[in-house]
């Protein structure tokens, strides 16, 4: 079908996630037709370099053949197994074992969702069922970062702390708190490491108090804050507020839905901190987009007080049709072997300094305030003025100005809506293709500082 068909389609029937329903039917579909690699093709035969990994997620790069075979192998054997009535498969079995293998060793279970939204609900749900069962049933309150993604499910979306997924949505819900970011480029206690890590620590030290210590069961946080404009924490961070918690006495949810399978460096963010958490999310680089699926890992003291709650008898009432999907699964463990057997570990830690330096170097340009990174996922802040950081006033519509001219160079990143540009390049990317990358994107900002409404809101 051509693009303009395909396009006329697309406005008439299909409902695009977070986006401006009315926007999108004036712009049209940019459809994507093939990927190789870390390059995407269109449907008018435009190459574009992949700088997101589609979302955050496709960390082998696209048209990995052993990926597809073993998609296809698993097709043609069972393509579909409950995991329902004590039903289950080799490749889900197998995938969680290899996960409780890699994961910190706090995590000694796995329950396998459709994805990030939905392992965050399912931690949620069997929270709820944990403190239940130990007979604390008041502690029903949950806390999480401004700025911080925890998905946009009805009830995750409430802990993500981003205003466009609460609004018209009745969220976030009563028992649904937030503390500030650490963020430090904006952040009221400096820049200074020490003092951002304690800002931190006592506020969640205050929440905790203002709402009872035997009212709040737990607090959600991403390594790296992803969709929130990638805000990283400094060093030292995570394993403070995962101290905090252990000694007020809440569970310490770690989402690692972007920062897991080797995108900040090791496997999972917590390995460079030692950090052992009482629940993980996990999804998106699980399967590098191949195939939906996503997990929640737990501790064994979790799941054994689930298990004597509900004695010998009763369930335990959650799951879904597709929990533990074998086609799936047998993705996943193609994407795990090919991250550690594979080397794309290795050389996603190799390539990590070409990606920093490439960031960096762009301080120098008149439209970025703040470049930050960790491992290969980054960002560049672009403010209006350097010195008093002000942001771009939003009518300027500075996001999809550089969209549009990333487009039209070839180049695909994230352009949030606060102005921050997002980037995620794939663990297979080159050095030759990170080169790319930052002549690419450099010449996109240059175009667009060359724009005299942009060129006008400079101070």
């Amino acid at each position: 079908m051509s693009s303009h068909y395909l396009q006329a389609l697309d406005r008439q029937h299909l409902i695009h996630p977070v986006t401006n329903f009315h926007g999108h039917e004036k712009r049209g579909a940019t459809i994507l037709a093939s990927g190789k690699g870390s390059w995407l093709r269109d449907n008018d035969g435009n190459e574009l370099l992949d700088a997101f990994s589609g979302l955050w997620c496709v960390n082998t790069g696209y048209g990995v053949e052993s990926i597809v075979r073993a998609a296809t192998e698993q097709m043609q054997r069972l393509p579909y197994a409950t995991g329902y009535f004590s039903f289950g498969s080799e490749p889900a079995i197998r995938l969680a074992a290899r996960l409780v293998e890699l994961a910190p060793a706090s995590l000694e279970r796995v329950y396998f969702t459709q994805g990030g939204s939905d392992a965050v609900d399912a931690a949620i749900r069997y929270i709820a069922y944990y403190y239940n069962a130990l007979g604390k049933p008041s502690k029903k309150h949950f806390i999480a970062l401004e700025r911080g993604y925890h998905g946009s499910s009805s009830t995750g979306a409430g802990l993500t702390g981003l205003p466009v997924f609460h609004r018209n949505f009745d969220l976030p819900k009563e028992n649904q708190h937030h503390i500030a970011s650490p963020y430090p480029y904006r952040n009221p206690a400096g820049q200074d490491d020490t003092a951002i890590i304690a800002a931190s620590v006592q506020a969640l030290r205050d929440k905790v108090a203002e709402l009872g210590a035997d009212n709040v069961a737990a607090f959600f946080c991403e390594p790296i804050q992803g969709s929130g404009g990638v805000i990283v924490p400094p060093v030292g961070w995570l394993k403070a507020m995962r101290e905090a918690c252990r000694s007020l006495d809440i569970l310490f949810a770690v989402d690692e839905v972007i920062t897991g399978f080797g995108r900040t460096g090791p496997m999972f963010a917590c390995e460079a901190e030692q950090v052992d958490p009482d629940l993980m999310t996990v999804a998106k680089g699980l399967t590098a987009g191949y195939s939906p699926m996503g997990a929640l890992l737990m501790s064994e003291a979790i799941y054994q007080a689930i298990a004597d709650a509900a004695g010998p008898d009763l369930a335990v009432g959650h799951g879904q049709t597709y929990s533990a999907h074998p086609v799936s699964a047998a993705v996943g463990l193609e994407v795990l072997r090919l991250y550690t057997e594979g080397g794309l570990l290795a050389n996603g830690v190799a390539q990590t300094p070409h990606f920093t330096r490439g960031l960096q170097e762009l301080l120098s340009h008149p439209l970025v305030g703040d470049a930050r990174s960790r491992g290969l996922v980054g960002a560049l802040e672009l403010v209006a003025d350097k010195d008093s950081k002000r942001r771009f006033d939003p009518a300027l519509r500075l996001p999809d100005r550089i969209s549009e001219a990333a487009y039209r160079n070839g180049l695909v990143f994230r352009a949030f809506g606060d102005s921050i540009l997002g980037f995620a390049p794939a663990l297979c990317y080159t050095a030759d293709e990170f080169g790319l990358l930052f002549e690419r994107l450099k010449a996109t900002l240059d175009q667009v500082l060359e724009q005299p409404e942009v060129r006008k809101s400079l101070s």
